[in-house]
């Protein structure tokens, strides 16, 4: 099968690359670039592990060709440490708020999150529901998910973070 010339930005760098027009986005992301953080899990759109930031938007990067990407930027869970290399508000509020346990969700849910908080930095409980709807998690239950945002929105608003009285 003919190949075909990629090229995009990804976490901020160019790259390239050769691939069939059937190939998925993430298998591109995983195979070609070696950023294995993006997980592969239905491949049907259904679970969000393959989420990633394309062009200012989520998507599920397991619906999308790479050749569809040509001339994109794209953010991946390799992407969101801040430039020291430390953690973003998001990840560390995963970490503190424990909102993870096997941790294969976690990348695409912490993509997804991210989107939500761009384009809403201060979102309801519900709002934060709702916005990460489309990201499953087979292990926490997701409140501790929906701490770990209302902790990152806090922390990127410059508020303290209060918990809820459960």
């Amino acid at each position: 099968m003919a190949k075909t010339r990629v090229t995009m930005k990804v976490n901020g760098a160019e790259v390239e690359g050769l691939v069939e027009p059937r190939t998925l986005l993430v298998h591109f992301i995983r195979e070609n670039l070696q950023l294995t953080g993006t997980h592969v899990g239905c491949e049907t759109t259904h679970c969000g592990a393959c989420t990633v930031d394309l062009d200012g938007m989520s998507v599920k990067s397991c619906t999308v060709f790479a050749v569809q990407a040509d001339g994109s930027e794209i953010t991946t869970i390799e992407g969101m440490a801040n430039p020291d290399g430390s953690l973003s508000a998001l990840q560390e509020g995963f970490r503190m708020m424990h909102g993870l346990q096997c941790g294969f969700c976690t990348p695409g849910m912490i993509m997804r999150a991210h989107r939500l908080l761009q384009e809403n930095s201060s979102p309801t409980e519900q709002e934060i529901r709702i916005g990460m709807s489309g990201n499953l998690c087979r292990c926490t239950g997701y409140q501790n998910i929906v701490r770990a945002i209302q902790y990152a929105a806090a922390k990127l608003n410059n508020v303290e973070f209060k918990e809820a009285a459960e």
